[in-house]
């Protein structure tokens, strides 16, 4: 039936969606970061039975696996993978900086073939998750976590406009040194999450149920208590 349920819990906003090959057909949102766990079921559950569809009749659950929300993204992962389990269906993960990069080269108009789009995700302090792409999404840098400085980007922003997107570009709007930096704002768009997943179903590129994790970018520290 061609029918993908996507689960987005990377940042902020939690989004679940419901798409048609690779078209967005209906979509739920939770604005309270500690609620998404609670959100997730009931919401697939509506999109479904308002689709007048059951779960079996999907074809594949999609995750956005990171980086972003170290809980969020556990969040997600596990409900994906749960469900495709349950239902013997392929997982597909989507990144989240490249969900966002497309998104804004969706957005920018008459980006230019040489310039650049680069996604960011707070990471605390002076620290970020993020990447660059090319005007065909094809990956500059690959994605990492950066501690930000005048320099992080000196060998591509002085010969290239880059567009600098995400929750953590703020930090880098303080200190970028160069002109060539513009800043764009985008949300995470359930459209864009529809294309880049059926993208992926059609060739058949699935992550595996039993072994695929969240995209973390760097080790999760915790404090314990005596």
């Amino acid at each position: 039936m061609s029918w993908i349920v996507q689960i987005d819990t990377a940042l902020e906003t939690a989004i679940v969606s419901l798409a048609f090959k690779g078209k967005l057909v209906a979509e739920q949102r939770s604005f309270s970061q500690k609620d998404h766990a609670s959100f997730l079921q009931p919401a697939i559950a509506k999109l479904i039975k308002e689709a007048g569809i059951t779960l079996q009749q999907i074809s594949a659950v999609a995750v956005v696996d990171g980086p972003g929300s170290y809980t969020g993204l556990r969040v997600g992962m596990a409900s994906s993978k749960g469900l495709c389990y349950a239902l013997n269906k392929p997982l597909v993960t989507i990144n989240s900086l490249k969900l966002l990069a497309a998104t804004a080269k969706s957005t920018i108009s008459n980006l230019q073939e040489n310039e650049l789009i680069c996604p960011m995700i707070d990471a605390r302090r002076m620290e970020v998750f993020t990447a660059v792409y090319n005007a065909n999404l094809e990956i500059v840098l690959a994605p990492c976590a950066m501690e930000l400085s005048k320099l992080s980007f000196d060998s591509l922003i002085k010969n290239k406009k880059m567009y600098f997107l995400g929750n953590g570009s703020t930090k880098w709007a303080a200190i970028c040194p160069e002109k060539n930096g513009a800043f764009v704002h985008v949300d995470t768009n359930s459209l864009i999450i529809s294309e880049l997943a059926w993208v992926k179903y059609l060739s058949e590129s699935f992550a595996s149920i039993a072994y695929a994790v969240p995209t973390y970018l760097k080790d999760f520290y915790t404090t314990m208590l005596p």
